[in-house]
């Protein structure tokens, strides 16, 4: 059963091929290096009680579930085409200007996929709450967000 293509900027995917290639080569090593170090260490510690060991076995299978997840990502995904032509609503690779209701401050984002997202650079999920309300909005709507604190009102100030 083939799955739905993970969204991505042609931006995006260098990181995360950049990021994919990383663990594979230093991470690897770097990992195993801290497994032996600790395997040598533990020689004449009860293996029980070595927390190094089992340190670096959990940064082993973090590392690796990493590397599969990226490996998932970059065998099946679909480039978001931004071909900078002016459009009215909003659509995945664009930025939005929003403001909260209430609020003189206005936040910028970028709407991308689940596999891109970074929210403390701006980027956010088109699968989010705030995402999937914004999809579609234009110039001068409110969207409205369900929020642990309450329903939050966005006003879509500026599509880039």
């Amino acid at each position: 059963m083939q799955t739905k293509p993970h969204l991505l900027t042609a931006e995006g995917l260098a990181r995360l091929t950049e990021e994919l290639n990383h663990l594979i080569t230093v991470g690897r090593e770097e990992v195993a290096d801290r497994l032996h170090r600790a395997f040598e260490d533990g020689q004449d510690d009860d293996f029980v009680d070595n927390a190094e060991l089992e340190a670096a076995r959990n940064a082993q299978s973090f590392l690796e579930g990493r590397i599969k997840e990226l490996e998932e990502i970059t065998k099946n995904y679909q480039i978001i085409e931004n071909n900078g032509e002016p459009h009215e609503s909003v659509r995945v690779g664009d930025w939005v200007v929003v403001s909260e209701d209430g609020y003189d401050e206005e936040e910028r984002y970028m709407l991308v996929g689940a596999a891109e997202a970074d929210p403390t650079n701006g980027r956010i999920s088109n699968e989010s709450p705030l995402g999937v309300a914004l999809l579609g909005a234009k110039k001068g709507d409110v969207v409205r967000v369900n929020a642990p604190r309450g329903v939050l009102e966005f006003r879509v100030v500026k599509i880039e």
